[in-house]
């Protein structure tokens, strides 16, 4: 009678073929790869015989073939089920050694119910050995995940002086909890819908903002927000068909991760690391991955939602002070025609008997308070704006070159021979006289104030296809491109403006741009060193179809002036 000793010994190769050929056709119904780990399955099936002839001694190197398995699998991605499958099966093959052999040759029962014990307790050590191992898996993550939140709190701002260095404290313990060697975060923008490295650490050290990439799934970035809510893994980046940086290529790295932030949602970015082994990742990592992934995008949001309430309450406190300091000019200015006034009022009263010296202190009270009405006219005017309401305007047929004509006539009486005009003949429409010539006066004096001292302003009126264009032409300084996007905005003047010695409200270019958008035109704004600065007020012929009845609801006016 043969002994199971006997058998694995004699058999051991065709008992591994057998193994291999079975635990193959299990992985694969799995989705799994072929099983690679045939030195550690034979070694221990020769533990099996060797236990045996040392009565019993080999049950400590059992246990280390059996934690060497598991470990391997662990790597590979394996569910506990399937590596006590694997045990199950050796067991089947064994006992297919003597299945056609007479029963006096076969292993007596007691040496096979040893045999089954040992596999069972090899199953069992397996399934502790897992139980440990997620366990600590566990405990792992939490702490990791404890350090992710701790750093995350303490970086609250994306745009912030120590953001870089935040960013990259958060990819470091990422990479310590992925036992990765690479890693990077790439952030989204939107406005010209790239990806951007915004911090990296490890071997592969990527050159912050200078790789940027589209989302174009051919680039390695691209695939993983492509892939949606799966993790996307690249075997080989130094020879792979997608884009990748140079610096990553070079770096060393092989084995790539990446998983997109968040999974559902608007995207905000990318996050992967990269191994030095050529391997596949497992199912622990990839849903580890996934995890710190989640936790990220919170602290990405949560920072996007913190930099939107800073840029509101800055902006709040900025209108503040603009508005603190208008009202300090506006007093001011205010001040002088109603002084004048006054002054003028009181001087009426001493010489009620000169009829000459009555008539000139009313031409001067009249055209003081005037002045007054006009300030507070451009500044109800110009809160109208400001709440998204439309300018109300008296339309009737008029000349744009006779309106510009008595414009440049005053402001050359005013500041000197100046003023350019180049007019088009009978460029009429129907428009608001009244408008439009505050319009050209406050693009004439702006010109004036802000231009070249020792350069001519011109005005030119010509006719297009479908309505007329007034331009202002001065040169000078260039507006700035951030100043260009809040020019036209209530109460905001530029930073040459503001630390210059010319005053004003920074209503100006604002009630130009009401005018505009009341006669359903638009105000063009070109800028810069070889042409100098253009406003020009582009108007279509007949401004009655853009008109809104003042007395109907809010609401209504704003999807008539939307249609």
């Amino acid at each position: 009678m043969a002994s199971i000793a006997e058998v694995i010994r004699s058999n051991h190769s065709e008992i591994v073929r057998c193994w291999m050929e079975e635990a193959t056709r299990a992985a694969s119904a799995r989705g799994l790869d072929r099983p690679e780990f045939r030195n550690v399955m034979p070694v221990y099936l020769a533990s099996l015989a060797e236990a045996r002839a040392s009565g019993g001694d080999g049950d400590d190197k059992q246990r280390q073939h059996v934690e060497s398995h598991v470990s391997a699998r662990l790597r590979q991605g394996f569910h506990v089920a399937e590596v006590v499958e694997e045990f199950a099966i050796l067991g089947r093959c064994i006992t297919q050694m003597w299945a056609t052999t007479p029963p006096d040759l076969q292993p007596d029962g007691h040496d096979v119910e040893r045999l089954y014990a040992e596999l069972h307790i090899a199953m069992e050590s397996v399934t502790d050995l897992f139980g440990k191992h997620l366990l600590e898996e566990e405990q792992t993550e939490k702490r990791y995940l404890r350090l992710l939140q701790k750093v995350a709190s303490e970086a609250l701002r994306l745009d912030g002086p120590g953001s870089r260095s935040q960013l990259k404290e958060l990819l470091e313990i990422i990479l310590e909890a992925m036992g990765a060697q690479s890693g990077a975060l790439l952030l989204y923008q939107p406005e010209d819908k790239r990806l951007v490295t915004v911090a990296s650490a490890g071997a592969a050290n990527e050159e912050l903002e200078h790789y940027a990439t589209s989302l174009d799934p051919k680039t390695f970035p691209g695939s993983i927000v492509a892939a949606g809510e799966e993790t996307y893994s690249l075997w080989d980046a130094t020879t792979t068909m997608l884009q990748v940086s140079d610096t990553l290529r070079q770096g060393g790295i092989h084995s790539l991760l990446g998983v997109r932030l968040p999974a559902h949602q608007a995207l905000l970015g990318v996050l992967y690391v990269g191994l030095a082994d050529t391997r596949e990742f497992t199912g622990r990592e990839k849903q580890r991955l996934q995890t710190l992934g989640q936790h990220l995008s919170v602290h990405l949001e949560n920072s996007l939602l913190y930099a939107k309430l800073q840029e509101k309450v800055e902006a709040l406190q900025t209108e503040r002070s603009l508005r603190e300091q208008f009202v300090t000019i506006l007093a001011h200015d205010l001040r002088g025609p109603l002084s004048a006034a006054k002054m003028g009022a009181h001087a009426l009263i001493r010489v009620p008997e000169k009829p000459d010296a009555r008539r000139d202190l009313a031409l001067r009270i009249d055209r003081n308070i005037e002045r007054a009405d006009h300030m507070v006219r451009d500044l109800l005017d110009a809160n109208r704006i400001q709440a998204g309401q439309q300018l109300p305007l008296r339309l009737d047929t008029c000349d744009l070159g006779g309106i510009a004509r008595d414009v440049v006539e005053e402001l050359s009486m005013l500041h000197g021979e100046r003023f350019v005009l180049k007019a088009q003949e009978r460029v009429r429409g129907m428009w608001s006289a009244e408008e439009l010539r505050r319009a050209l006066w406050n693009l004439g004096t702006n010109a004036l104030k802000y231009g070249a001292a020792d350069r001519p302003i011109t005005f030119t009126v010509t006719s297009t296809d479908t309505g007329a264009r007034a331009s202002v032409h001065n040169e000078g300084p260039v507006i700035a491109r951030a100043d260009q996007e809040t020019i036209f905005k209530p109460f905001v003047r530029t930073r040459s403006a503001q630390t210059g010695t010319s005053k004003g409200w920074g209503l100006g270019l604002s009630l130009v741009w009401g005018c505009a958008q009341a006669h359903g035109g638009k105000v063009e704004l070109t800028s810069d060193t070889d042409t100098g600065t253009t406003f020009s007020l582009v108007l279509p012929w007949d401004a009655r179809p853009f008109q809104v009845d003042l007395n109907e609801p809010e609401s209504t006016q704003r999807v008539a002036a939307a249609d």
